[in-house]
């Protein structure tokens, strides 16, 4: 499963070198994982390239993911009714180690966007209002774990101001039920954890493009996330 992991958008073939780089795993171990994947159907060789390209297989594990999700089932109708009625960008998510994994992404704000988000895509948990929310809820010794592997990842500099973004959007998780972020131009989220028994913690977010500030955004979004949140949580009980 890291072998496939290792796969991103934008990365069509990936050599067993780049493989090892990506996961940790000894070239050895990558040969043998490959071969297997190969053999078993999900992965495909390209003899010219000497890379390996996701099959098509991988797509159906996807599909019986997202039709067979209650949480979609539940969340995907509400989202988008919020996200058609507001006009905004509609989100859930789910952790994977460091990164927040898209399951649904809704889109109706019609300003112009840098970036177009979809289902499957991941975005940085330290940086997101998604993984910020996530982290809020997690059990405190994980997040400082996590927190750890950030600021190795990000030189002193630039991690003083995201732990101090993140220790803020914990306390406004705790204290107003969701948090805040703006790691892309001109872009604003707020995010909220969904908590229902059983099951692993869910993000939920809003988000506008455009110029309105962070407290404008927040005035105005923070009671309805809240209430979808509500809403689906109920829905899961159900």
């Amino acid at each position: 499963m890291d072998v496939l992991r290792a796969f991103r958008p934008g990365l069509e073939t990936l050599g067993n070198g780049e493989i090892a780089e990506r996961t940790g795993l000894s070239p050895s171990t990558v040969s043998r994982l490959t071969q297997t994947l190969v053999d078993s159907g999900w992965l495909q060789h390209d003899a010219r390239l000497r890379a390996y390209r996701l099959a098509g297989p991988v797509l159906s594990l996807a599909h019986a993911m997202r039709t067979g999700s209650r949480w979609l089932q539940v969340a995907a109708p509400l989202m988008h009714e919020m996200a058609v009625t507001h006009r905004i960008n509609v989100g859930l998510a789910v952790a994977d180690r460091d990164e927040m994994v898209y399951l649904e992404s809704i889109r109706y704000n019609r300003r112009v966007s840098l970036r177009s988000v979809v289902a499957g895509q991941r975005v940085p948990m330290d940086l997101t209002s998604l993984g910020r929310a996530w982290l809020a809820a997690a059990p405190k010794n994980q997040r400082l774990a996590l927190m750890d592997m950030f600021a190795t990842r990000r030189n002193g500099t630039a991690w003083q101001p995201i732990a101090r973004e993140i220790n803020a959007a914990v306390q406004d998780v705790q204290t107003r039920g969701y948090c805040v972020a703006s790691w892309q131009p001109e872009v604003v989220a707020l995010a909220v954890p969904l908590h229902v028994a059983g099951q692993p913690v869910h993000a939920l977010n809003m988000s506008v493009t455009g110029s309105a500030s962070i407290s404008t955004v927040s005035t105005l979004l923070g009671g309805p996330l809240l209430a979808l949140a509500h809403k689906i949580v109920a829905g899961m009980g159900t």
